[in-house]
Order: C-alpha cells, then sequence, then structure tokens
C-alpha cells in the first residue's frame, strides 16, 4: 500500500521568544515491510535543518531559529509504501520461552528493562494480576490476548491525559490515549520477560473500516519480540495487529525517545500547539488540512527555556 502524508505542527507565541530549538522524528522509517519513498521537511521562520540518525535508526532532524518570533510552523510531507506482514500461526511452541531466554541480545535486553514511561507501578502489577499477564500461556497467546483485554479494559477518550502522564492516571481512570496504552502494555509484556518497544507513527483509518484512533493526530503502539517470527506490532488501542495501515517514524523504549517534536524556547509567553495530520493513498490527492489545537502552555519566566511537545492521541 502506498501513502502520501502530511503532517503540520504549528507553534503560536503570546509575545515574541527567542533561540527556539527543536528535534523532529516525522521521517517514516526505511526498513522490514516499509520504505518511506520521499520525505521533505519545511519550516517557517526559515531555518537550516540538519540531520542524523540515532543509535536505533530513526532518523532525527533539528534546528535553531535565534531571532524572534511569533510563530513556529513545521510541515513534514512523505510517501511511503508498506507491504502486508505474514500471517501469524495461531499459536506458539511449549519451549518458546526458553528459546526467549536464549537468545536475547544485547539490544532486546534493553527493550525488557523498566524506561522513562513503562514502569511496573503497583497499580500496574495488580492490572496484570487481574489480565493474568503471566507464562502461563505461550507468548503469542498471551500477547494477543493482552492486546485485547487493554482495549476491553479501558476507554478511548482523546485528551484525557497529558504529554508526561505517567501511566498510574490512565489506569486509575480507566481512559487514555493511544500513547498510554501502549506504555502500559509495553510495561506488563517486559514485566514477564519479552522485549517490547514503543512506535510512533501514523493510521490509516479507512472509511470502510474506522478504527476508534483519532483521524486528525500521530498515533503509537508496540512491538514485541518472539523467536523465529522477529518484531511483531500490537496496537492496543485498536485491538489489531499492525499491519499495511500502520506507518512507522520512530521506536524506542517509549514516548520519551520518540517525539514527534520536542523544543525549547527562551521567552515569557505563553504558547498554543495545533497539530494537523493527514494520511490518504498516494493515488489520491492530500488536501489541506485544518490544525486541532492540542493545548496552551502556563507563562514562563523570561530566563528559563520552555520544553515543547505533542502527545500522540
Amino acid at each position: 500500500m502506498l501513502y502520501a502524508i502530511q503532517h503540520t505542527t504549528k507553534y503560536r507565541y503570546s509575545v515574541p521568544v527567542t533561540e527556539s530549538f527543536t528535534e523532529v522524528r516525522m521521517q517514516p522509517r526505511n526498513d522490514g515491510l516499509q520504505r518511506c519513498l520521499s520525505f521533505n521537511l519545511n519550516i517557517a521562520p526559515r531555518s537550516r535543518i540538519a540531520n542524523y540518525r540515532d543509535y536505533l535508526g530513526n532518523q532525527v532532524h533539528h534546528f535553531d531559529i535565534q531571532g524572534q518570533h511569533t510563530q513556529l510552523t513545521i510541515k513534514a510531507v512523505s510517501v511511503v509504501e508498506v507491504l502486508t506482514p505474514p500471517v501469524l500461526p495461531e499459536s506458539l511452541a511449549a519451549d518458546v520461552w526458553q528459546q526467549l531466554d536464549a537468545t536475547l541480545s544485547n539490544d532486546d535486553f534493553e527493550m525488557t528493562l523498566p524506561s522513562h514511561f513503562a514502569q511496573p507501578t503497583k497499580l500496574l502489577v495488580e492490572l496484570a494480576a487481574k489480565l493474568n499477564v503471566s507464562r502461563a500461556r505461550d507468548p503469542l497467546t498471551l500477547l494477543q490476548t493482552l492486546n485485547t483485554a487493554i482495549y476491553e479494559e479501558f476507554e478511548y477518550a482523546p485528551q484525557s491525559t497529558q504529554v508526561d502522564s505517567p501511566i498510574d492516571e490512565a489506569i486509575t481512570a480507566r481512559r487514555g490515549v493511544c500513547q498510554d496504552f501502549a506504555h502500559i502494555m509495553t510495561a506488563m509484556v517486559r514485566n514477564i520477560g519479552i522485549p517490547c518497544r514503543y512506535v510512533s507513527g501514523y493510521l490509516f483509518n479507512q472509511t470502510d473500516n474506522p478504527t476508534r484512533s483519532a483521524p486528525d493526530a500521530t498515533h503509537a503502539w508496540v512491538e514485541t519480540f518472539l523467536p523465529e517470527l522477529g518484531w511483531i506490532g500490537f496496537d492496543p488501542t485498536n485491538n489489531i495487529l499492525a499491519g499495511e495501515q500502520h506507518i512507522r517514524t520512530a521506536i524506542g523504549r517509549d514516548y520519551h525517545d520518540v517525539p514527534p517534536t520536542r523544543g525549547i524556547y527562551k521567552g515569557e509567553a505563553e504558547s498554543e500547539l495545533s497539530v494537523a495530520v493527514k494520511v490518504a493513498p498516494s493515488s489520491s490527492p492530500l488536501p489541506d488540512v485544518e490544525a486541532v489545537t492540542i493545548g496552551i502552555t502556563a507563562p514562563l519566566p523570561s530566563d528559563l527555556s520552555q520544553q515543547q511537545q505533542q502527545q500522540q492521541q
């Protein structure tokens, strides 16, 4: 499947700010069943853009704006091909747990450890016990069951949590967004020794088969490593396997590693963030889309820098 993606982020400031520095992770990955055929990044005010590849293979673009400005606009346009993943078996053999423990590489081992947002809190451990997250079943059956359980246990409620909300907030309220559900599943799966990583990207919402994900936002899901199968994607927000409708931009231990934008600015200003995302088959026109306001930050003293990020809905 070929997709054309337009992702526009705007920051508006109540008074001019200076010394704005921003990192962007919006370029789709070029690996596995996915190919990024083209990518273009435009910044206003204009700035020289540099890029590097981080240790997990994500493309990171960064730029700084020294002069005063009251608005920052970041527009990324890409064309991506995503192939259909192979059909999974119904279950795995009984000795897969032993294979998994014996074959973990150093890189995979990192994805079994707690991370910034994926922590085994008391509430998470209690929820895992309720959902019977244990090694009593083979790993594939367990993951498929857990994917469904999180979908059924939690209400999807856009803007019900914040970009930096801990998982206990969503667990207590039993509601959240894709970012929360991915962190909850990641923490549970790692706690029983299965490598699990956070995936940032986009989801194509088909009109004849819609998901409960917001159509105008970035998306998040998880990938777990299983012997013989490799990395398999699970989307607990929608109770589906990650397939050709999922477009991956970055992978990390959790959201803290891979926000679509991360930046700081200097100035005593309130900032308003708006995001507009459009994913369409590449043979279709890609219309301009209206930005959706995500939130407003509190004013800060002029000698401090305000961090600005966007939550994945």
